[in-house]
């Protein structure tokens, strides 16, 4: 039974057989290329479990980003159908590359604060002590000292 602009008589939805509808028909009867936004909410969310790892985040952050961008272009332009994946990728890969600069901020101040406060004398007392254990405590004991902290 044909219905009203159908004329291939399909029931069941748009000429195409697509019942549900709400998809742009693709340029030339392509494919939509959703990837570049899937790759990029997967990107950001990698990127976010990574930034407390020495903020290597960043990397996959920045790829994400890249690619959500690439992916709301592409949806804009009819070519994809999944904006908000892309939109929700590009939020998650900023999201991830301002926590993995944070984070790798804080690290090399920490780094910095126990270098320059007894961190580098520590490393070459513990150097020259080799294997000897009774020199490792004594230059672990040193350092204590001189920051002020007592361990019982």
């Amino acid at each position: 039974m044909s219905t009203p602009g159908n004329e291939y008589g399909n029931q069941y939805g748009n000429e195409h057989g697509n019942q549900y509808g709400g998809y742009q028909e693709q340029p030339y009867g392509g494919q939509p290329r959703n990837g570049a936004g899937l790759a990029s909410l997967i990107l950001g969310i990698v990127g976010l479990l990574l930034c407390w790892f020495l903020g290597i985040g960043i990397i996959p952050g920045i790829i994400g980003l890249i690619l959500g961008i690439v992916g709301m272009k592409r949806a804009k332009r009819g070519l994809a159908t999944n904006r908000g994946v892309a939109i929700a990728g590009v939020v998650t890969s900023v999201l991830a590359v301002i926590a993995s600069a944070i984070v790798l901020a804080i690290t090399i101040a920490v780094g910095t604060a126990f270098w320059n406060n007894g961190g580098a004398d520590l490393t070459e007392c513990l150097q020259n002590a080799g294997d000897d254990l009774a020199a490792q405590q004594q230059c672990q004991q040193e350092f204590n000292d001189n920051l002020g902290v007592t361990v019982e």
